[in-house]
């Protein structure tokens, strides 16, 4: 394709996106702020979900001729189950596995430029069918030369090859979000809850690391030297020999896809027991290494089966975690004794690839996270609004009594159920809930702070994982046990708080008797003296002003006396209008030139 032709492309992909996003907020304005202003909401309930299902599959069409960024959209709405309606993330959820594969003539052609030489030399073997093919790359299957595999210690690995012109689809896509982002500010039902060009931003940041996979195997490798004591869990090993910015070599460590029940019961595994250690991992990854895979769909986890049991046991002592972190809030005692619950052995571990979209979660996001999980799992309403403005999701600013009181009617109604429960629950009981509590929700000042939005596509991606690998999983029964570590953790730092304060208080108690007996000593040789001209100048300036505001109140006063008295007492009625200007000039003209230093 010439430049000019691709240009030409470019551009029409992005009046194509434009052309999309504007006749769908088009049809949201209509339906959902004028119509209910016309007294026509039933229309708009009534038709919510037809109109949600249409607009999902007009989207799934669109990001699938496109691809892209469209894709990543489309799969990070599919994973919002706690705000999307099922009608757009049931149709959603095929995005994660119909990206039509680049042809291999093109990825061959892409991987040679890269590594500089012919495919054949650089592997022994290189399987022309994709193992898997995503929007931004594709993997194939290949066996390291000789050389190599002497060097590594390696054979079989995955070689992920980015797919051509990629660099330019992404920045063309991202200009077209920027747009729609600048769009949603002039909505005021968007902008006054969600920064969508702050988001936008965000996102952007994420794709172009994700483009670069010299950044991934960096990130793999942070996050195997995070768990590389813990036996629960496994990543590949990165060749680095042949790995680029658009090349990634690494081990081949495919096994059972985490979603696939019936592998996992032919292998002897227990779905219920894979969604427990799954649950346990992404919570260490939050809370003790404030580093978190970001993209955990099941095309990015296995479930590898060991050949004998992997014993937990020399991880459940606390005194055995390091205490390197101790100064970030006790983390690592947390999220070492996190990993076990009793004596017991796994017969699987989990193996994490894919690390092109990791969350960083910084301190106080995290102490924050610390303090919402805690809440949760204590039904605490009052300790969960505290979390929330802690966070920055629900700004200081909010009256939190009347969430305060519809926290505390969920944690009572629904505190404790798990997934299946929950969805046997009758669907009046939600409406009901959601049309009593709805309006003071919606009209709270909520916002999505910066670092939320992947960890948001984390965590609800865990959720859905971890429910349908285990109907009955309990997200509550997850939560307390390590909720519980946390607060044992945090109560250990808030002693050590407590005890340093203690120790600042009682040395400036030593040190008030001398410095008080300082002042009374310089207060007796007159050398302290208090500068009250300030003061006394604004104090001036308060009189003058309640004068001039006298003047004004008299000034109208006699006006409106003349004029009604002029119809029946004339001299009178002249006469009170005339004098009227006399107070009038006093408060127009009272301290002119008279204003001095403040």
């Amino acid at each position: 394709m010439t430049d000019a032709a691709a240009q030409g492309a470019h551009r029409a992909r992005y009046r194509r996106i434009l052309a999309f996003a504007s006749r769908e907020l088009a049809k949201i304005w209509w339906f959902e702020l004028v119509l209910p202003r016309l007294g026509l909401s039933s229309i708009a309930e009534r038709t919510r979900g037809p109109r949600m299902q249409k607009f999902a599959r007009r989207f799934h069409a669109l990001a699938i001729e496109l691809g892209g960024l469209m894709i990543k959209v489309g799969q990070f709405m599919s994973s919002r189950l706690d705000v999307l309606p099922p009608e757009i993330t049931a149709e959603l959820e095929g995005l994660q596995d119909e990206v039509p594969a680049v042809p291999y003539a093109a990825i061959r052609a892409a991987a040679e430029a890269e590594l500089g030489l012919p495919l054949d030399r650089a592997y022994a073997w290189f399987d022309e069918t994709p193992v898997a093919a995503a929007s931004l790359g594709q993997a194939h299957r290949a066996r390291l030369s000789a050389i190599d595999a002497a060097d590594t210690g390696l054979g079989n690995v995955i070689v992920k090859v980015q797919r051509p012109g990629i660099d330019e689809i992404v920045a063309v896509d991202l200009a077209a979000l920027r747009r729609v982002a600048k769009w949603l500010t002039r909505v005021r039902l968007v902008a006054d809850r969600v920064d969508a060009p702050g988001l936008v931003e965000e996102f952007a940041e994420t794709s172009l690391e994700e483009i670069d996979y010299l950044h991934e195997a960096a990130s793999a490798e942070r996050f195997r030297e995070n768990f590389a004591d813990d036996p629960r869990v496994d990543t590949p090993e990165i060749v680095w020999e042949r790995s680029t910015r658009r090349v990634l070599t690494l081990s081949d460590v495919t096994a059972i896809k985490i979603n696939d029940i019936e592998a996992l019961h032919a292998a002897g595994i227990d779905p219920a027991e894979v969604a427990e250690v799954f649950a346990e991992v992404m919570f260490d990854q939050v809370f003790t290494h404030s580093f978190v895979h970001a993209d955990p769909h099941p095309g990015n986890i296995f479930v590898t089966p060991v050949s004998g049991p992997s014993s937990f046991d020399r991880l459940r002592n606390p005194g055995s975690a390091t205490r390197a972190d101790a100064g970030a809030g006790g983390r690592a005692d947390a999220g070492q004794t996190a990993r076990t619950a009793g004596n017991q052995t796994r017969n699987f571990r989990l193996t994490f690839i894919d690390f092109g979209m990791m969350a960083e979660v910084p301190d106080s996001l995290r102490d924050g996270l610390r303090t919402l999980l805690i809440a949760v799992a204590g039904r605490d309403s009052r300790g969960l609004v505290a979390a929330a403005q802690e966070i920055g999701v629900l700004l200081p600013s909010a009256d939190t009594a009347e969430l305060e009181r519809a926290l505390t009617a969920l944690f009572a109604r629904f505190g404790g159920m798990g997934f299946a429960e929950l969805s046997k629950v009758d669907p009046r009981e939600f409406r009901d809930f959601a049309d009593e509590f709805g309006d003071m929700v919606r009209s709270l000042p909520l916002q999505l702070p910066e670092n939320m939005l992947l960890l948001i596509r984390a965590v609800s991606l865990t959720s859905g994982m971890c429910s349908g690998l285990d109907p009955s999983f309990n997200v509550w029964d997850a939560a307390e046990p390590y909720a519980g570590r946390l607060l044992r953790a945090e109560t250990g730092n808030v002693v050590q708080a407590f005890a340093s304060r203690a120790m600042d208080t009682a040395g400036v108690t030593m040190r008030l008797p001398q410095r008080i007996d300082n002042v009374i000593t310089r207060i007796d040789d007159g050398s302290v003296s208090f500068d009250t001209s300030r003061l006394e100048r604004r104090l001036d300036r308060l009189e003058g002003l309640a004068r001039r505001i006298g003047s004004g109140v008299l000034f109208a006063a006699m006006l409106v006396g003349g004029a009604l008295l002029v119809p029946t007492i004339p001299p009178l009625g002249v006469t009170l209008i005339c004098v009227s200007a006399l107070p009038l000039l006093h408060a127009v003209f009272a301290g002119v030139g008279r204003r001095g230093p403040r």
